[in-house]
């Protein structure tokens, strides 16, 4: 439940930050409590904090917990943190980081402030908060001259380590950094509102870290940026031996101009971080971090910056003389981890590699019992992926992007509904979009985000089928009530874009819909308006249930309207076109067509036909005159209008021969496309795992399960 945190915090918290008011880009903040003298060590202590726009915790030393979860500035996401094992009688001492990319991306949105807000109670009685008497500083090992991580992200880390100190420390004097400015009042511009976090916290272990290889040859030259350095430097690199001492240590011995490089294989894509232990440097080395998901004949496939999505996924330290400890800010994600060294090195060096994951605490409440191993094999790899994707809600890919698609969260709250009684993630998704609507309705395709680029319009018609499915799991009439002006609001702007001929065009600036399949996209778009036409019928459906019958009444005219009028553009004979030209006909569209009753009931055998007949087929290449083979994403639609005919064995058969490819193949997790050697390709997103919300439920109709 997103509860309202305002009440919480005593009157007197402020939102406080740097001490200049222009640290606000690719900004780490270090902040520093008065300390807090306890008598005894309290029964309970409960820390309120929040972050614009991430934040790290120590107590007493030890880190404790980052966060906020991904969430709007006017709905900021408010953690309640149980410190009752960190807090002692007598001194205590809390340190908290705060990074503020200075721009909006992916997963956050900037609105030209940077703050810290937190409130301390122990045994009922109130013991800090953010206040003037606080301290802090702009870290200075962080440049802040760096590129973007990607075009989903913020930037990446480039830290000198010479200029960082050990000042989380219970014993650090921090006496001579700035008192912070005071940035907001409580309930101020741009945190108009709290909310408590509305998923749990994410849990954080240590990984196992098996080597795969280890390379040795000469610092490239010529890149102009680290992770540059790394993709040329690996490339050139020659396979070496380096076996580890005990207990993991590795040996570092390097001239100058001379690099070292350990990859490591994790297994299957993951929100992960990975950082290292040295000693003995000299001062002079350089370490970069890097992240990669797949290989491709063999050899690791490192991101090209300059190809679509401009991943670059490397951080860099350059170290001080000595021992330290080179641990970046911020949890990334990938199957693979490249560590790189380079020289000279100092006499008796050596490092330790490690990662560690964060993963949400999810409770299976219906595990997995498929009797048929080869249907239980494809479900495993469904739901390795499901978990790599399920962070502080639902996120397409740990590895490229981990953005929390609108759409894409249709699959994976099926997906859970199969395992998981917890609707926590779906909820989150309705309620988040419905705050960063556009003020004509429509809803953004990025939750939270500002990618008016992205605007995927076709997600609305998704997030009325999230809703009717949040409806079915709960019965939960409040929620469905508060957004009801939202769903109102988008299904009215929509009907603006009818055409004479009664169908709808895109809107200036935003897309139809996001798929990986060849289908026209010549307007007016069958897939586009069938998909329309769905959510029509799902909200009227909605409706009826709910009892507001003025709604049903105005959809279902327009929902008829819209039926009659798709019938006359798209389909011709035994086929249901993409464009009234006739260019395409896809499996997509007639599954809509069948969904939607725009094929009659004595047509819908032959468009199911087909559809079966094109999964099918091995072959995944588009050819003239032939049904277009709809993406993994998109087979969840033709898998629906299968089951609403009951052709059980039909949706067991395509999830046999298309995902038990890559089941058979030795995949951990499934693609995003049948085919992803394109430079930015993922091998791990969720929106491909939905046959396991398939094979649950087709497999208790066979009879199937253990």
């Amino acid at each position: 439940m997103n509860v309202a945190a305002l009440s919480l915090f005593p009157p007197q918290a402020m939102w406080i930050g740097a001490a200049h008011p222009f640290d606000l880009h690719e900004v780490y903040l270090d902040f520093r409590a008065p300390c807090v003298e306890l008598p005894q060590a309290p029964s309970h202590a409960e820390l309120l904090i929040t972050g614009d726009s991430r934040y790290k915790l120590w107590v007493n030393g030890v880190f404790v917990s980052r966060g906020p979860a991904r969430c709007y500035p006017w709905q900021q996401s408010v953690d309640a943190l149980d410190l009752t094992p960190y807090l002692r009688a007598g001194a205590n001492h809390l340190a908290v980081q705060v990074y503020q990319p200075g721009y909006s991306h992916f997963a956050y949105v900037h609105r030209g402030a940077a703050g810290l807000l937190a409130s301390l109670v122990c045994d009922g009685q109130p013991i800090l908060h953010t206040a003037p008497a606080w301290r802090v500083r702009r870290d200075p090992s962080f440049a802040d001259l760096v590129p973007r991580v990607s075009i989903y992200g913020s930037g990446v880390e480039d830290r000198t380590l010479a200029l960082s100190d050990d000042w989380t420390s219970p014993a650090y004097d921090y006496t001579s950094w700035d008192h912070p400015r005071i940035v907001a009042p409580l309930g101020g511009s741009p945190w108009s509102d709290l909310k408590l976090r509305a998923t749990p916290l994410l849990r954080e272990h240590a990984l196992p870290l098996p080597r795969v290889e280890t390379r040795r040859g000469a610092i490239p030259a010529t890149p102009v940026d680290a992770h540059q350095t790394v993709r040329t430097g690996w490339r050139t690199a020659t396979p070496s031996s380096s076996a580890g001492h005990a207990e993991g240590w590795f040996p570092i011995d390097l001239a100058a101009g001379e690099a070292a490089y350990w990859l490591f294989d994790l297994g299957r894509a993951q929100a992960c971080q990975g950082w290292v232990e040295i000693e003995g440097a000299s001062g002079q080395e350089q370490l970069l971090i890097s992240y990669a998901e797949k290989l491709r004949d063999g050899e690791l496939v490192l991101s090209d910056p300059q190809t679509y999505c401009r991943v670059r996924l490397t951080d860099r330290f350059r170290l001080r003389p000595g021992n330290q400890v080179a641990e970046p800010f911020a949890l990334r994600g990938g199957r693979r981890l490249l560590f790189m060294l380079t020289g000279p090195s100092g006499p008796g060096c050596r490092a330790r590699f490690h990662a560690r994951t964060a993963e949400y605490p999810l409770e299976i409440a219906r595990p997995l019992a498929i009797a048929d191993a080869e249907l239980a094999e494809i479900a495993a790899l469904c739901e390795r992926t499901f978990y790599a994707c399920l962070q502080d809600g639902f996120v397409d890919c740990a590895w490229r992007e981990s953005s929390q698609w609108l759409g894409d969260a249709l699959p994976q709250a099926l997906i859970m509904a199969a395992l998981s009684d917890d609707v926590r993630p779906l909820r989150q998704v309705l309620v988040m979009a419905a705050d960063g609507a556009y003020p004509d309705g429509v809803l953004p395709s990025v939750l939270p985000g500002e990618v008016h680029a992205y605007a995927i319009v076709d997600y609305n018609f998704m997030w009325i089928e999230l809703l009717d499915l949040y409806q079915m799991l709960t019965f939960d009439d409040a929620l469905v009530a508060e957004l009801w002006p939202a769903l109102v609001k988008l299904l009215d702007r929509f009907h603006q874009d009818l055409g004479d001929d009664g169908l709808i065009r895109s809107q200036p600036g935003r897309r139809l819909f996001l798929d990986w399949a060849p289908v026209s996209r010549q307007e007016p778009s069958a897939i586009y308006n069938l998909h329309y036409l769905l959510g029509l019928q799902t909200a009227i459906r909605m409706a009826e249930v709910t009892g507001k019958e003025t709604d049903a009444k105005r959809w279902q005219q327009r929902a008829l309207s819209l039926r009659l009028a798709v019938r006359r553009s798209f389909r011709r004979g035994r086929h249901w076109y993409d464009d009234p030209a006739h260019t395409t006909f896809s499996q997509l569209a007639a599954a809509f067509a069948v969904l939607t009753g725009a094929a009659y009931a004595n047509e819908r055998s032959v468009q199911l036909d087909q559809i079966v007949a094109r999964s099918l087929d091995p072959d995944d290449a588009a050819h003239p005159g032939r049904m277009v083979l709809a993406s993994p994403f998109m087979h969840h639609y033709l898998f629906e209008a299968l089951r609403g005919q009951a052709r059980t064995g039909d949706i067991l058969a395509i999830i046999r021969l298309r995902w038990g490819r890559w089941a058979r193949a030795g995949e951990p997790t499934t693609w995003e496309n049948w085919n992803v050697d394109f430079p930015d390709g993922s091998q791990c997103h969720a929106f491909s795992a939905h046959p396991l919300y398939h094979l649950l439920s087709e497999s208790r109709i066979q009879g199937i399960m253990r």
